[in-house]
C-alpha cells in the first residue's frame, strides 16, 4: 500500500471521531449490541475471547478497532474470517462496533506469569521501547492496540508474522521492532502480556 493509501485509511478512521459522528444514545445500545453479538462467535462475549487464536476486543482503543475494521473492509489487511465479515460494514457499523468494544471491560487474567519470565519480558519491553507506542501500561492508545490481557497464542502468531513480514503493518513499525526478537523473546512476551490487566 502506498503512503498516500495508508494515510487515507487512517484519515477515514479518524473521520469517525468528528463531531458530526453522533454518540450512541441509550436507545441505540440495543442495536449496537445486536451488531456486536455476531462478533461473539469468534471474539467471545463482550469481546473477551475464549478462543486462544482469536484476539480479545474488549477495552481496545476505539480508533484501533475502527482502523482495523476499515483495513479489513478495504482489503489492506486480509484474513479468511475477518475479510468477509468486514466487507459489507458501513462507516456507521464500524463506528458502533468501535464504540461498543472499546467500552467493554477486559476479563480478568486467566494466567499468571512466573517471576523469571516477568523479568525477562520487562527487559524485552524496555529494549524495544514497546511502551512508547502501546502506552506505559501496554493498554494501547489511539490506533495502537492494547496488548495487556491479549490471548498469548494470538500474540505469538502476530509477533511471528511481523518478524516474518507476513503480517500487515501499516507503517512498518512493528515489522521493524520484531526483527530483533528471538523465539524465546516472543514466547516470554506473549505469556507476560496475556497475564496483564
Amino acid at each position: 500500500m502506498s503512503v498516500f493509501g495508508e494515510r487515507a485509511v487512517v484519515l477515514s478512521a479518524a473521520l469517525l471521531f468528528l463531531p458530526g459522528a453522533k454518540p450512541a444514545l441509550a436507545a441505540d445500545m440495543a442495536v449496537i449490541e445486536k451488531k456486536a453479538a455476531v462478533c461473539a462467535a469468534c471474539h467471545g462475549p463482550q469481546g473477551n475471547s475464549i478462543n486462544p487464536i482469536m484476539p480479545s476486543l474488549a477495552g481496545q482503543p476505539k480508533q484501533f478497532i475502527t482502523t482495523q475494521l476499515i483495513m479489513f473492509r478495504e482489503g489492506n489487511r486480509k484474513d479468511p474470517q475477518m475479510s468477509p465479515m468486514a466487507a459489507n460494514l458501513t462507516n456507521a457499523d464500524i463506528n458502533d462496533l468501535g464504540t461498543y468494544f472499546s467500552a467493554q471491560k477486559p476479563a480478568a487474567a486467566a494466567q499468571q506469569t512466573g517471576a523469571e519470565k516477568v523479568a525477562a519480558s520487562r527487559r524485552v519491553i524496555e529494549q524495544n521501547n514497546c511502551a512508547s507506542c502501546h502506552g506505559a501500561d501496554l493498554k494501547g492508545q489511539q490506533h495502537i492496540p492494547r496488548l495487556a490481557g491479549q490471548q498469548a497464542v494470538y500474540l505469538r502468531a502476530q509477533l511471528r508474522g511481523f518478524k516474518a513480514g507476513t503480517r500487515f503493518d501499516m507503517d512498518g513499525q512493528m515489522t521493524s521492532a520484531a526483527q530483533g526478537l528471538s523465539e524465546k523473546d516472543i514466547d516470554v512476551l506473549a505469556e507476560y502480556l496475556a497475564g496483564l490487566r
